[in-house]
């Protein structure tokens, strides 16, 4: 089965946000002091919410 785009972009926001905590050698966003401010990690939390959706936005997620 071949991604979608959805799917695609939470591969690179949720590598993206990898990378951020890899770099500050944290294990999750917890720790650091701008998570609740956080762009990568709204862009992240947005694409989890989009694959889900699929772009839909009524809340009607695929599982």
């Amino acid at each position: 089965m071949q991604e979608d785009k959805f799917e695609k972009d939470l591969d690179i926001q949720l590598q993206k946000l990898k990378n951020c905590q890899s770099s500050l050698n944290f294990d999750s966003c917890y720790p650091c002091e701008k998570m609740l401010e956080c762009v990568l990690r709204k862009e992240y939390v947005d694409a989890v919410y989009n694959s889900m959706s699929k772009g839909k936005g009524d809340g009607g997620f695929e599982f």
